[in-house]
């Protein structure tokens, strides 16, 4: 299965670090945002990446071309120009890094990625800027067993995110940018079935408002309940509390093994 994961923002709230990088590198334990959140679909077997870069994103591209020779050591033949990799640390990913614009929005990033996954029976969908223990596995399990176009993960984290008011596992609406007394919010980590595509319109659409609130009054739009950690980088407050997270051996979305 393939996971789609948007990267293309401008990270305005986190400008202390994104005006010289897009946030998805912003580095926590010295590892960008963007692995970690990898790492945790890895574990549960997705292993195929569709990176949306928009701001920034030749930097995305460089960090992921140049991946095997910074997480390796190397022999360099100057002569000859031959690089032997002596030691070899590496992920079994396929990443494909795709342009998605400067100035799309988070539904028309998805929506310029139709012909790359129109053939597949669903696929993942996540922000680049949120890690959580989310249990991947069972999320996409639970998504093929409801057979509706699209899951939403719910957590009970921070306000300041969109509202899902529920039914049981079906969503009956989605408002985005709620109150902080908010019981159930977006924390992304989607699952999706390539009908989503007839909810996105063009570069201007925003995920969060028509797409998702037209699939919940659909009743296409099914929660997945989190009830574990999940935590957005929104702020600088926030990478400092993930960044202590991290130091400190008490980083809860760190599902992999070393």
């Amino acid at each position: 299965m393939k996971c789609v994961i948007l990267a293309g923002g401008l990270g305005t709230r986190l400008s202390e670090e994104t005006v010289i990088k897009p946030k998805p590198l912003v580095e926590i334990g010295g590892k960008p945002i963007l692995w970690h959140i990898m790492k945790i679909y890895a574990h549960h077997g997705v292993n195929e990446f569709i990176i949306c870069c928009g701001y920034k994103g030749y930097l995305i591209k460089e960090y992921f071309a140049n991946y095997l020779r910074q997480n390796s050591d190397i022999t360099v033949d100057l002569k000859t120009g031959d690089i032997d990799y002596t030691k070899s640390v590496s992920e079994n990913w396929k990443v494909s890094l795709i342009d998605t614009g400067a100035e799309s929005m988070t539904g028309g990033r998805l929506l310029r990625l139709k012909t790359l996954l129109e053939n597949e029976e669903s696929f993942c969908f996540t922000y680049g800027d949120g890690v959580g223990d989310v249990d991947i596995s069972s999320a996409i399990k639970f998504h093929k067993e409801h057979c509706k176009i699209a899951t939403i993960t719910g957590a009970t984290p921070p306000g300041r995110f969109g509202a899902i008011e529920t039914l049981g596992k079906m969503a009956l609406n989605f408002r985005e940018k709620q109150d902080a007394d908010s019981v159930i919010v977006n924390a992304g980590f989607f699952v999706l079935t390539p009908k989503v595509f007839d909810y996105l319109k063009d570069d201007q659409t925003v995920w969060e408002n028509e797409p998702l609130e037209q699939l919940a009054l659909d009743e296409q739009l099914y929660v997945f309940k989190h009830f574990g950690f999940w935590q957005p980088m929104d702020t600088l407050r926030d990478k400092v509390i993930l960044e202590d997270m991290w130091k400190t051996g008490s980083a809860d979305w760190k599902v992999w093994k070393d």
